[in-house]
């Protein structure tokens, strides 16, 4: 890779970053990590996004990973060595559209087996599992993924993913590489209450646990467990401890964030299926370190390629960062020892592990390890 990282987040080092790996001969594809902060809109970056000589893709998210630290403010840029191939899914959120046929129709013609695919979707659009079902039924596992949802802490959602057309908001954008890749997924929750029912949920919504309303069944639980009051604390510094666990077979717990609540509700980022089972999860500072070094092992042991000649991309929940606060870079030391990782911290992270279905996570761990083929 040819990594370009500002700290200014400002609009002139973006078009001269683009503008300079646009001139590197070697590279094939850009790779945009941009902060919520440095409020860039469709106006000020489409005009050098159309006008690059190789597709770019990437996302903004609230914060991003660089030189050993979590940036709040700044933007990554990555000329990757590869072909790829970059495409857009539009309208995410659409109740009415067929997310397999979607899928289908953006990937005709392409060949997608033994893959790196890159997904970076709005974080906040209402159907992102569809899209990750309709890539998993399109594809299956013979790729590797990796990504994350891209957008806003102030939940307000808005362009946040970098295409070739310019940045938009409600859709994903994926980019299809053949560069060598091992995945690694992990989290590092515990489990503090039995395995509920969600006997009604709506997308992203959970309406009732066990038939009784949601907040009550996981405000009974957390008061059980910690000091906690939700009468004197606002929900999100409460629930930012306690997510939920999806129960799922043969696999790891997928975790989902509690970020709302309304009329006894529970919205979180990404769906809640009805008729799942979910646990109340609990973590401390060490666990979530000790989960994403695991994520990191997990990724060496399913790279294939020479480890010397590698590059590692760090997706990790922005939730985690809120959680463990001034402390978030012991889990950057520990994950990215040499600090090299370039990555964002995301609303959702996106991957598979080769051998294990393909899901949409919260408050999880991401790493991937890829080969330059710059150092062959």
């Amino acid at each position: 890779m040819n990594i370009k990282i500002c700290q200014t987040g400002m609009m002139d080092s973006f078009e001269q970053n683009i503008n300079d790996l646009n001139a590197d001969p070697n590279v094939k594809a850009i790779m945009i990590l941009a902060c919520d902060a440095n409020g860039f809109t469709p106006e000020k970056v489409d005009p050098v996004l159309v006008n690059s000589r190789v597709p770019v893709f990437g996302g903004i998210f609230p914060q991003i990973i660089g030189n050993g630290k979590n940036m709040e403010k700044g933007t990554i840029m990555a000329g990757l060595f590869n072909d790829i191939n970059t495409l857009t899914i539009p309208e995410l959120s659409n109740d009415q559209a067929d997310m397999d046929q979607k899928v289908a129709s953006a990937l005709e013609g392409l060949d997608c087996l033994d893959k790196t695919i890159f997904v970076f979707v709005d974080g906040l659009s209402t159907r992102i599992s569809a899209l990750i079902d309709g890539l998993f039924d399109n594809i299956g596992l013979m790729s590797n993924y990796i990504g994350g949802g891209a957008g806003s802490l102030s939940f307000e959602q808005k362009p946040c993913i970098f295409t070739s057309r310019g940045l938009q908001a409600d859709s994903a954008v994926l980019a299809v590489s053949d560069v060598k890749s091992g995945v690694g997924v992990a989290h590092g929750w515990d489990q503090i209450s039995q395995a509920m029912k969600v006997t009604e949920s709506e997308k992203n919504r959970v309406i009732s646990l066990n038939w009784e309303p949601a907040f009550q069944v996981y405000q009974q639980v957390i008061h059980k467990h910690s000091q906690s009051s939700f009468e004197n604390e606002p929900f999100f510094d409460i629930a930012k401890a306690h997510p939920l666990g999806i129960v799922k077979l043969d696999n790891e717990m997928v975790v989902r964030d509690p970020i709302v609540m309304e009329n006894n509700e529970l919205v979180c980022v990404g769906e809640v299926p009805e008729g799942s089972f979910v646990y109340i999860l609990k973590g401390d500072r060490d666990s979530l370190i000790n989960g994403a070094v695991q994520a990191r092992e997990s990724a060496r042991n399913n790279f294939s390629g020479n480890m010397d000649n590698s590059s590692m991309i760090f997706i990790d929940c922005i939730s985690r960062v809120l959680f463990m606060e001034d402390d978030f870079y012991m889990e950057l030391a520990a994950v990215d020892e040499k600090f090299r990782a370039i990555g964002a911290l995301t609303l959702g992270e996106i991957a598979n592990t080769g051998n294990s279905y393909l899901e949409f996570y919260n408050k999880t761990a991401v790493v991937g390890i890829l080969e330059d083929p710059r150092e062959k």
